[in-house]
């Protein structure tokens, strides 16, 4: 088996900067996002992960309460997609028009920046404010089966921390999800 080195962007630190291809036919820059958004929210996900199924319309709700507030949400692909036609990029065409997604959805083919960011397995959710710096990582909420048993939201309450300059209470968890397919 071969073992992957894996960067880890602790929180604190500068996000890896990315310029990678979205399925709307553009190339998404880190740097361009931090210039126009208050405040990032970087998903490692893919097609096929059960987790991420169960995330999506949590997720689009969470860009509907902040897009507003100059906020985003990235979708990352990070999976090998040479094993598994699901992973494909038209397969990431093909989902994010069946699940209505309402924020760009990005594919990392070389794995180098899921690597940097640490990501290991879907989905893991990054909060990076103006300045590039990674404010929270790990779970988008504490219950990804039943959305009305959630008692924490992680993710949305670090955003509206951020936005409401407060210090974030819970700033990493540990991702719970499908383990990242890496190339060999």
């Amino acid at each position: 088996m071969k073992t992957l080195e894996t960067i880890d962007t602790p929180i604190g630190s500068y996000a890896p900067d990315f310029e990678l291809p979205g399925i709307d036919g553009q190339v998404h820059h880190l740097s361009r996002y931090l210039e126009k958004f208050r405040a990032i929210g970087v998903i490692s996900m893919c097609n096929y992960c059960p987790y991420v199924g169960q995330y999506i319309e949590r997720l689009k709700l969470i860009q509907e309460e902040f897009g507003s507030q100059e906020f985003t949400l990235i979708g990352m692909n990070g999976n090998d997609t040479n094993r598994d036609l699901m992973a494909s990029f038209e397969s990431m065409k093909a989902f994010a028009v069946e699940r209505g997604l309402n924020f760009p959805y990005l594919w990392d083919s070389t794995q180098d920046v899921t690597r940097s960011f640490g990501a290991s397995k879907t989905p893991t959710a990054f909060l990076i404010d103006q300045d590039g710096v990674v404010r929270y990582r790990g779970q988008i909420d504490d219950n990804p089966q039943n959305p009305a048993a959630v008692k924490v939201q992680y993710l949305r309450n670090a955003i509206a921390s951020l936005f409401n300059h407060q210090e974030i209470e819970i700033t990493e968890t540990a991702a719970i999800g499908t383990p990242l397919v890496w190339c060999t």
